[in-house]
């Protein structure tokens, strides 16, 4: 799942306006975010300039990000020309606003934080697939029922897939999620360890943090890993680009979804060499961990499918007051994807998982 910095709150509104402005400028930009310490290695017009040669991105944490991590750690593009370049952003609002007004070229993110940005008036796209699955909700001994959860304290991050799905959840079992009562946590661990403390009555999170509660709180209960709510495969984070970078320089942006791609084919033929490279440097959790979290949330380029499942969710964004107006089908362009599909098909006919 993509990192969680549920207190880092972006500011969508403010995007938009500056949006509206003249480009934002350098001094402007670290203005903007949450990091004013955070020297950016190069504005919007030095990044638009090497684009060619190098990709800037902003990334979460979670098992989402595997191919994108995997990719840069091997530089799978670097044969077709372009490096893959990380921007570390220390809060998930940074990495959202990084995106929106042009200080990166792209990024992978939770697709409702997308949406979100997109209806904010930025000209970004969706391009790629993040990951798959891997988001549940548990309840603490004795709240074994929708119903239960009624007056109860649910733990989770601001307008994030994780505060979408328990939205969904208590809606079609007939529950308001004003009848709960919400606690936006600053990231997963700590919202982890308040649920273990008592603190929290429920928890909508991700793997393998949602089966490791299971195990080690007696009596917690899996309410729903989403798949009885959204269907097997449902999507969760997106790879999200500059829209003119399309148009300006598709055959990086297509570089970078080829190596995807081999990533995805290296993890799922080789499971344990792909954590053990990736465990430490990219990911602070254990191996056991790894290798649960890894299973339940598989890290999907190929995500054409999900458009309609994308979309939908804008019924819920907008119910949860977050938007106004539902984007369109234009949100979206995999016309990159098809074509690195497209030109390879030994690759693409290799994967586990892909779009029929």
């Amino acid at each position: 799942m993509c990192d969680r910095h549920g207190d880092a709150f972006v500011d969508y509104g403010a995007i938009a306006e500056r949006l509206r402005g003249a480009r934002l400028g350098r001094r402007a930009a670290l203005k903007a975010t949450a990091a004013g310490a955070l020297t950016l290695a190069m504005g919007p017009g030095l990044a638009h300039a090497q684009a060619r040669g190098a990709l800037r991105g902003t990334h979460g944490t979670g098992f989402c990000n595997l191919n994108f991590f995997l990719a840069h750690s091997l530089q799978l593009a670097r044969e077709d020309g372009v490096e893959i370049q990380f921007v570390n952003t220390p809060t998930f609002a940074e990495q959202v606003t990084f995106l929106g007004t042009g200080q990166v070229d792209l990024g992978l993110m939770p697709y409702t934080s997308f949406i979100a940005l997109f209806n904010a008036g930025a000209p970004v796209k969706i391009i790629a697939g993040g990951g798959i699955e891997g988001c549940a909700i548990v309840s603490r001994p004795g709240l074994t029922t929708p119903q239960s959860l009624r007056g109860k304290t649910l733990g989770t991050f601001q307008l994030d897939t994780l505060e979408v799905m328990p939205y969904d959840y208590l809606k079609k079992h007939g529950i308001s999620f004003r009848e709960v009562r919400v606690r936006y946590m600053g990231n997963t661990p700590e919202a982890v360890e308040a649920f273990k403390a008592g603190a929290l009555d429920w928890i909508c999170t991700i793997e393998p943090y949602a089966t490791a509660l299971v195990n080690d709180v007696p009596g917690a209960t899996m309410l729903t890993d989403g798949r009885d709510l959204y269907g097997p495969g449902y999507t969760d984070c997106v790879l999200a680009c500059r829209a003119s970078l399309i148009r300006e320089n598709p055959a990086a942006l297509k570089a970078v979804i080829k190596a995807m791609m081999r990533a995805q084919a290296f993890a799922e033929s080789r499971p344990e060499e792909t954590l053990q490279r990736l465990v430490g440097t990219y990911y602070k959790t254990s191996m056991d961990n790894a290798r649960v979290a890894m299973a339940k949330q598989p890290a999907v380029v190929d995500a054409r499918s999900q458009t309609d499942f994308i979309l939908g969710r804008t019924d819920s964004l907008v119910e949860m007051g977050y938007i106004r107006n539902k984007p369109g089908r234009d949100a979206i362009d995999w016309t990159l994807l098809e074509q690195v599909i497209a030109e390879n098909q030994e690759l693409w006919r290799s994967l586990k998982h892909k779009s029929a």
